[in-house]
């Protein structure tokens, strides 16, 4: 069913006047990426635009029709917003409480937005080259880089401004109309599809970038010289989503790597670092015969705290972040503590696949697209119900409940004025789990009314313990439970 062509809604950096042709080709690469899910829904523009109404409760049918915009969910039709990657529509490598939305939505709405890896140009070829949006972003020659600030730390870092103190590409960040410090904000994950190669030589596919970096858990403790090494991974996802499985291309070590600045990075110290090829060695039978299981996710999704301007991409935090949890895509939950007025929702770090503990510094870096339905929990409605008390990042799949543990719960309130050096420092797999031990605790204190010593029972023989990631400096301890070990309510 197509949507009824709509009115414009312009975020910032929008640009009118778009060609008929740029029109058309962006149209098209999005059907083609969404497939039957937004066919001909989109109204193009150079920043977040309106895409009409939608069913406020999603139904399966995912059926669309016109109504009001500002009903909720539940409540007839709610609003869609789409939100193209570009420099104008993305925070690289922070949160931040004060940045300028793109959009501002009411609860209930929905938001389609792509987002971009940071790893895309360890191959620009396959990653960039073609793509509007990661050329707009990417863009970086001896005059400019079209996102100059790349983290939270000092503008005249010498290695790039920002100082590469945060890493990741953020889109956003969108702002919930009434959000309150006190407030939960649930962002339903609706659908992740993977962003197609721009490159004509390699229609069809999408690729990612895996990077065992000198941040990674393993790095110094190898076998073989050099013992200090980084090595980048290159695989192939098949963007049409017939294919469920990943295989690796070809892999490379680090060089030094200048960058257009004139600036020497010995090593993997700062995001968008364009990989000249001409000074690697690529080998191209690595892996052979191994098909490594796509389950796309978002690494970074959260909103913004309270306790610093900008806050660096890379530690996670009570109001989510870099949580780096393989769980959290299409059809699983988040729910967010709310910090600041109107949150300032954000995703990014878009991973193809992950493993438990994200060993060796990265995912399968790939760029993908989300949809995403925002509600809106107010505080005075929460005491009573499984979110009252909420204070860290919560993800609810169609089975389970897991809970999410740091070092530091919340690493910027506890670390001081220094926290966001000091987490590199003083992280550990033992605080992680005792934080999870005590999420876990109170979740089931509080939502399912037991004892102290029935939660503590209940953890040792039903709730399972897993390292979400031992590398993004407050590292992770996820506690997962069985829904179906409960009664049902009430029963």
């Amino acid at each position: 069913m197509t949507i009824p062509h709509q009115e414009h809604i312009c975020g910032p950096g929008c640009q009118h006047g778009a060609s008929p042709a740029d029109e058309k080709l962006i149209r098209e690469e999005f059907q083609v990426a969404r497939r039957s899910f937004l066919r001909d829904a989109m109204v193009v523009g150079g920043g977040a635009v309106s895409a009409g109404a939608i069913s406020g409760a999603m139904a399966p049918s995912r059926a669309f029709a016109q109504g009001a915009p500002g009903a909720r969910a539940g409540q007839g039709m709610a609003s869609h917003y789409y939100i193209p990657a570009s420099a104008s529509t993305v925070l690289w490598g922070y949160f931040s409480r004060s940045a300028k939305p793109v959009v501002e939505v009411e609860s209930g709405d929905y938001v389609t937005m792509e987002t971009l890896t940071h790893h895309a140009n360890d191959d620009a070829e396959r990653m960039v080259r073609g793509d509007p949006g990661a050329e707009s972003v990417f863009h970086w020659d001896s005059q400019r880089k079209n996102v100059d600030r790349r983290g939270a730390g000092p503008m005249d870092a010498k290695n790039g401004a920002g100082a590469g103190q945060g890493v990741h590409i953020c889109t956003g960040p969108v702002r919930i109309k009434g959000a309150q410090p006190g407030d939960v904000l649930e962002v339903r994950i609706i659908d992740v599809v993977p962003r197609p190669s721009g490159n004509p030589q390699f229609k069809g596919r999408t690729f990612g970038s895996n990077a065992a970096a000198n941040w990674g858990f393993h790095y110094g403790d190898t076998l073989t010289e050099p013992r200090k090494r980084e090595v980048v991974t290159i695989y192939e996802v098949d963007a049409t989503g017939e294919r469920n499985w990943a295989r690796a291309v070809y892999n490379y070590r680090w060089t030094p790597q200048t960058d257009p600045f004139g600036v020497v990075h010995p090593t993997i110290d700062y995001p968008g670092v364009p990989v000249d090829h001409r000074t690697i060695s690529k080998n191209e039978n690595v892996l052979r015969n191994i098909r490594v299981p796509v389950r796309p996710h978002f690494g970074t999704i959260g909103v913004a705290p309270a306790e610093v301007e900008m806050a660096s991409s890379i530690p996670p935090n009570h109001t989510g972040g870099n949580i780096d949890n393989w769980r959290i895509g299409k059809g699983a939950t988040m729910y967010f503590p709310v910090a600041v007025p109107g949150a300032n929702f954000t995703v990014g770090d878009p991973h193809a696949s992950q493993g438990d503990s994200e060993l060796c510094g990265t995912a399968i870096e790939c760029s993908l697209t989300g949809t995403f339905q925002l509600v809106l929990h107010k505080k005075a409605d929460l005491p009573g119900t499984p979110l009252a008390e909420l204070a860290y990042p919560l993800l609810e799949t169609q089975d389970e409940w897991l809970l999410h543990g740091f070092s530091y719960a919340n690493y910027l309130a506890e670390l001081g004025p220094d926290a966001q050096n000091q987490i590199f420092k003083k992280s550990s797999v033992d605080l992680a789990l005792r934080d999870a031990y005590h999420k876990m605790r109170h979740f089931l204190m509080t939502t399912q009314g037991l004892g102290e010593d029935e939660a503590i029972s209940l953890m040792s023989i039903a709730v399972d313990f897993g390292i979400t990631q031992v590398v993004d400096g407050n590292w992770g301890v996820h506690a997962l439970v069985k829904k179906s070990i409960f009664p049902a309510r009430g029963a």
